[in-house]
């Protein structure tokens, strides 16, 4: 059985997928922005090893957090299912930047290069179709700080191939699909359960119910997954000077590099 960590584990996708993951055997790092957040995380799911806390609005505390998680590795997979919805792209984070830019974009990133490519043998990202739409914003540094929801979850399909092809490591992006979580609503139509399946699907590889042979030796390097299968993400995301334009843009503000 293997060990994964999770951001933004206290409830919804975050905290169904760890459950999940638990009931086949696995070990499980849960992730907290708060004290508060981090007891919500230890009621729902009170198989978990332990849960980190990190407010993710601080590049301070994110780099802590990779020292922290980086310790208790080394991982099956990290999921970055941390983020945040539309409202908070001008609400300053702890850092003083943008909390959607900040939690969603260049938090993962700094996660990512800080623990390094031998901290997991999977990353997970956590998108969006709303990616379809988003621009990657590479035009200046302050440009990117002002990204909306649909431009961050398009970051995150790129950073999943740009890892995977600079790491040369299995590095994926996952659309949930319209869920009823804090952040999708009580309104949305998607199925809850076919979303946690498909991230500890792509977490463990392609196994199903923790067991069998990994699929992902066939699957496309930087893939985008939902419901259970590979589909193509927006043609922008392959573009290999976006990539390296998003990585290049997130040293330059976080000042943390990508070890080659």
């Amino acid at each position: 059985m293997g060990r994964f960590c999770i951001t933004g584990s206290s409830d919804g996708l975050g905290a169904r997928t760890a459950n999940k993951l638990i009931s086949q055997g696995h070990t499980v790092i849960l992730h907290a922005r708060n004290a508060q957040r981090a007891e919500d995380a230890r009621k729902a799911c009170p198989g978990a090893e332990t849960v980190l806390i990190a407010d993710l609005s601080s590049i301070e505390e994110t780099k802590q957090l990779a020292k922290e998680a980086s310790e208790l590795g080394p991982y099956e997979a990290v999921i970055h299912n941390a983020g945040v919805y539309t409202g908070m792209e001008k609400v300053p984070g702890k850092s003083g930047l943008p909390t959607l830019f900040t939690v969603n974009t260049l938090a993962p990133y700094i996660l990512t290069a800080l623990m390094g490519p031998g901290a997991q043998k999977r990353l997970v990202f956590v998108s969006s179709e709303l990616h379809a739409g988003g621009r990657p914003r590479l035009g200046d540094s302050e440009d990117i700080k002002k990204s909306g929801y649909g431009d961050s979850k398009l970051h995150n399909v790129i950073l999943a191939k740009a890892f995977a092809r600079v790491w040369q490591t299995k590095a994926y992006s996952v659309h949930p699909g319209w869920v009823p979580t804090k952040m999708g609503g009580a309104n949305a139509t998607g199925d809850m359960q076919l979303a946690v399946d498909t991230f500890v699907w792509v977490a463990t590889g392609g196994q199903t119910d923790g067991k069998g042979e990994n699929e992902d030796e066939r699957w496309t390097p930087g893939g985008y997954f939902t419901a259970l299968r590979e589909e193509e993400p927006s043609k922008t995301a392959n573009d290999q000077s976006v990539q390296d334009g998003l990585l290049a843009a997130l040293e330059t503000i976080s000042g943390v590099k990508v070890s080659v």
